[in-house]
């Protein structure tokens, strides 16, 4: 990009500021206009979350659904697993709350049929 003046970039800016709409100069000059720069670089777009495996929350949820029957889900059942996904991924501790209890809760459940497998065959 070409190198300018500073009055030269003084008046590009000015030039930008007066074909803008009323009210977003007034917004523009409620920041400060000196902090204002019309030129910046924009930013880069945010980094797409992966998981530990590389793979991003739509990767995640499409094979995860992808590995179930045809009809074996409904679009809430679909809605939630993507929230528990995107709640996993981001760290949220509500989310990661919900997915401890739900491993815990089947170690019960595989605890608690070992447990009545040996008293069914004793009978």
């Amino acid at each position: 990009m070409e190198k300018f003046s500073k009055a030269e970039v003084a008046r590009r800016k000015q030039a930008v500021f007066d074909t803008m709409s009323q009210r977003r100069q007034q917004k523009i000059l409620k920041r400060g206009y000196d902090k204002w720069d019309p030129f910046k670089e924009p930013s880069d777009p945010i980094d797409l979350r992966r998981d530990k495996t590389s793979r991003t929350t739509q990767q995640l949820i499409r094979a995860f659904l992808q590995s179930l029957p045809p009809d074996g889900y409904s679009n809430p059942y679909a809605r939630g697993a993507f929230e528990l996904c995107l709640g996993i991924i981001n760290n949220d501790e509500r989310f990661v709350g919900m997915f401890d209890f739900a491993c815990w809760y089947q170690e019960e459940l595989r605890k608690e049929t070992q447990r009545r497998k040996p008293s069914e065959t004793d009978d």
